[in-house]
């Protein structure tokens, strides 16, 4: 139990609560079709990175784990640079652009670190 304030995350609850929130984000956009490919890539790599994770903890071997977290990291660099491209073109969606960003490279971070320590 946390007892000094502090935050505790569950790192699947954290992945599955990013994928529902870009999942969301991007269903209030317009149908545009040179818009469309950007979210569709973002939606896919933003909800990869969880899925990944549940692969990861089901894994058959200290490889196969270790290649499922590259993967959630790879995943989640991903997305920060639609999230990017995103923000450049629509113009109006820079702050939820930044805030999912930040989420996303605080991701990249904790699977960096997992994957480092499991080598």
């Amino acid at each position: 139990m946390n007892t000094k304030g502090e935050k505790t995350y569950n790192l699947e609850d954290r992945t599955i609560k990013f994928a529902k929130d870009i999942v969301v984000f991007v269903q209030g956009f317009k149908r545009d079709p040179l818009l469309m490919p950007i979210l569709t890539q973002l939606v896919r790599a933003g909800t990869s990175i969880g899925a990944n994770y549940c692969e990861a903890n089901g894994a058959s071997s200290k490889k196969d784990f270790t290649n499922k977290i590259f993967i959630c990291k790879k995943e989640a660099k991903e997305t920060k640079y639609w999230l990017k491209i995103l923000e450049s073109t629509v113009m109006d969606e820079n702050e939820k652009c930044d805030v999912f960003w930040k989420e996303a490279q605080e991701l990249t971070l904790i699977f960096s670190k997992i994957a480092a320590s499991s080598k």
